[in-house]
């Protein structure tokens, strides 16, 4: 559990980003496709989908994770949260982008990452959000969340991307991740440094109160992701 000296060791900027984060909403419409706050898919499509690109191993995999929001589906959300953090922590071994599609930086939709069975840091986080709307929890509660991680708390960071459930929007998310298996407050992870993050309705970034950057630049793989999966069958 979380205590004052992991909690008072963050840097101020750190200590305004989980307290702020979400009173500064910077981009909430740029052309994005969102997925409804509720959740909806098109179950036959979905099969579809997945039988034409992966055949009969993507349908054994999609009727696992359908069989997982069912079973899920009147749980209490620390539940959701759980197994849907261990569901594709368990079911995803990571590989990098490059040696899957052949691009440095490709997002998949989560019909992509179960049925390739790999993925990387944002397929995860991808996979991880989209799963808990189509659970109904809100789309508002959930972040993914571009961070700086120091891999076993060196001095060496690298990127990387977790989700974050926020109870209220200016809570001290919870971090589902594929780096370590529990869910912990953000104050635990003090190997994680956070530098902004999105949904569906818009993007953050720390206490400011003006875009540092271009929202459409930062949104457009997110943009491809959600028509890919418009195709796909979430509707």
């Amino acid at each position: 559990m979380a205590n004052s000296r992991l909690v008072s060791s963050f840097r101020p900027d750190r200590r305004r980003f989980l307290a702020t984060l979400g009173g500064t909403v910077l981009a909430c419409a740029v052309g994005v496709h969102a997925i409804p706050a509720t959740g909806s898919m098109d179950p036959s499509r979905l099969r579809e989908s997945m039988r034409a690109q992966y055949g009969s191993s993507g349908l054994d995999v999609i009727e696992e994770w359908l069989a997982l929001l069912d079973r899920l589906s009147n749980s209490d959300l620390d539940t959701q949260l759980r197994e849907v953090n261990d569901f594709f922590n368990r079911r995803v071994k990571w590989v990098d982008d490059i040696d899957i599609w052949g691009q440095k930086d490709y997002w998949a939709t989560p019909l992509e990452t179960l049925g390739e069975g790999r993925g990387d840091c944002e397929d995860y986080s991808i996979a991880k959000y989209i799963t808990l709307v189509q659970l109904g929890v809100p789309v508002a509660k959930l972040r993914m969340i571009y961070v700086k991680a120091r891999p076993g708390r060196s001095d060496e960071t690298i990127a990387h991307m977790v989700l974050g459930y926020y109870e209220t929007p200016s809570a001290e998310p919870r971090i589902l991740d594929n780096l370590q298996p529990s869910i912990v407050p953000a104050s635990q992870r003090t190997d994680l440094d956070p530098v902004f993050s999105f949904n569906s309705e818009g993007l953050w970034t720390g206490s400011s109160t003006t875009s540092k950057a271009d929202p459409v630049a930062r949104l457009s793989r997110w943009r491809r992701v959600l028509a890919r999966m418009e195709e796909q069958g979430f509707l």
